[in-house]
């Protein structure tokens, strides 16, 4: 599939991940091509945390969500952060 042909995931599909998913569905939600998104599993550079099962990656919800500062609603997640005066 082109770049221009790949879809990137709707925020509706994203709220509907099972809890651990395959690095396909993954890099789609990034918007990454295989390729792309392999290459960067394999160098240790991929953005979210994987799990390797054996030659295959798997990615979680939670990391996933994390990492796109959403929470398990849907909602984007604010962070407070605490500042000295």
């Amino acid at each position: 599939m082109s770049t221009s042909e790949r879809r990137v995931m709707t925020h509706a599909e994203l709220l509907a991940l099972p809890v651990s998913f395959d690095l396909e569905t993954a890099n789609r939600a990034l918007g990454y091509g295989r390729t792309h998104g392999y290459a960067l599993a394999k160098s240790g550079r991929y953005p979210v945390r994987l799990l390797e099962k054996g030659s295959r990656y798997r990615v979680t919800r939670y990391d996933l969500f994390a990492h796109l500062g959403l929470t398990a609603e849907g909602a984007v997640a604010v962070r407070i952060t605490a500042s000295s005066h």
